[in-house]
């Protein structure tokens, strides 16, 4: 029986972590066909890729068919997964998201901030052709987007496409139960975290090892020993005491952000004046990770992407695929719709939360009303949400201005429309919709 996964954005760095992936799971998840996708500015990359992947499934010994090619719609044929990794202006437009933003004094980041809303204006129009083909060519198939920002791109679909079978993705929530493990310096398989919050802004409310709540521990731990706890794209300030005593929650790497914005900043601006844009800094290291993929003797992923930032993304879109192809009712955490888990948001917004895995649909487990010691934070961020998804669909002025005022890293009427108008000129060939 034929099972065909599709990689939208295949000439991605990231793309050997899911094919490494799909290989260690061949016997529940049996791929017969690996289909790579990229565009024509894409095209060397995708070549790179594809012969590396070529090569670690040769090396594994497994019957697997793997092609790469820029026709999409015909790569979509009978597929029964799609999976969404992609960068819409490439490296160059995230450095400009970036760079405009330090340059006024605020924080530029691809997923937050000023540089978070452009990034998702430029994404949400191409995923929603993206979804409009699925839909045409191969309805029946899941759509795993593990495109940035991912919560607002996974709400965008779900309240905006025509196929609504798509559940969004990231290495976040493992990374912390991963650091969770190393605090305890146990088996990260035995922890369990109730998440609560959305994509990149998402809290730990309680811990789980082996079904015992050591969550006091933890933030014992966390707030004790200054301990780094952020992968290797995000800047580890560390948790003051009285924070995590307060909150009485484990919070994101990407918290830092917006709980230690100052001093962020300052690194951001110095590290800037050093060495560029973690943008310019991550092209560099594409080009030396490319290096080594196009080396013929190079017949597995190198240890070296895990520096990419986006290191063990296939734990996460390769164990979901196989528990929906396998029905199995796991627990994993996913964004999808809320269906009333959180009681502060609408049944159609899109959370981070631990779901039941089945062939249907992504449960989510209930989780009840936000904690109020962040409630106002969590829906001042949906309420950031709506509005880019908003303006990103329609192109209104007002609403991506609006959008720049109510998130926290911007929320100042003047500099608003300052950061807002260059990066428009900046990015102007990316957003056909604001051109009207």
């Amino acid at each position: 029986m034929a099972l065909k996964v599709v990689v939208i954005g295949g000439g991605s760095s990231y793309t050997p972590e899911i094919v490494e992936g799909m290989i260690r799971r061949h016997n529940s998840f049996p791929v017969t066909d690996i289909v790579l996708v990229d565009i024509e500015a894409g095209k060397e990359k995708l070549e790179v890729v594809g012969q590396l992947a070529a090569r670690m499934i040769e090396e594994a010994g497994k019957a697997i068919r793997l092609s790469w090619t820029l026709d999409r719609k015909k790569a979509l044929e009978n597929a029964d997964f799609v999976s969404t990794q992609i960068r819409v202006g490439g490296l160059k437009a995230r450095a400009l998201d970036e760079r405009i933003p330090l340059s006024h004094g605020y924080i530029g980041q691809e997923t937050n901030g000023a540089g978070g809303a452009f990034k998702a204006f430029r994404t949400i129009p191409v995923l929603m052709d993206i979804a409009k083909d699925i839909q045409a060519i191969c309805p029946d198939a899941w759509m795993i987007n593990f495109t940035n920002p991912a919560g607002m791109v996974t709400e965008a679909l779900q309240k905006h496409a025509v196929h609504k079978k798509v559940i969004g993705v990231c290495n976040i929530p493992y990374n912390m139960r991963h650091s969770v493990a190393e605090i305890l310096d146990i088996d990260p398989a035995t922890v369990r975290i109730e998440f609560v919050g959305m994509n990149h802004f998402v809290f730990g409310k309680n811990i789980f090892v082996k079904g015992v709540n050591r969550t006091a521990e933890v933030l014992e731990k966390l707030a004790s020993d200054n301990l780094d706890y952020s992968p290797a794209n995000i800047v580890n300030i560390g948790w003051s005491k009285t924070f995590i005593e307060a909150t009485k929650l484990l919070p994101s790497p990407y918290h830092e952000y917006y709980f230690h914005t100052k001093e962020v900043l300052q690194k951001d601006i110095k590290a800037f004046e050093e060495h560029g844009t973690r943008a310019e800094v991550v092209q560099l290291l594409e080009e030396s990770l490319f290096d080594l993929y196009r080396n013929p003797d190079l017949r597995m992923k190198p240890k070296e992407l895990e520096q990419r930032g986006g290191a063990y993304y296939s734990d996460v879109a390769c164990s979901l695929m196989d528990s929906i192809y396998n029905d199995k009712g796991d627990i994993q955490t996913v964004n999808t719709r809320n269906n009333g888990a959180i009681s502060d948001f609408a049944d159609e917004s899109v959370i981070e939360a631990n779901c039941v895995i089945t062939k249907d649909d992504p449960n989510p487990l209930a989780i009840g009303e936000l904690p109020y010691q962040v409630k106002g934070a969590i829906l001042q961020m949906k309420a950031f949400e709506e509005l880019v998804i908003q303006a990103a669909i329609t192109g209104n002025y007002e609403d991506a201005y609006l959008a720049f005022i109510m998130n926290p890293l911007i929320a100042d009427e003047r500099d608003s429309k300052v950061l807002l108008d260059e990066l428009l000129a900046a990015h102007q060939a990316y957003l056909p919709q604001f051109q009207k």
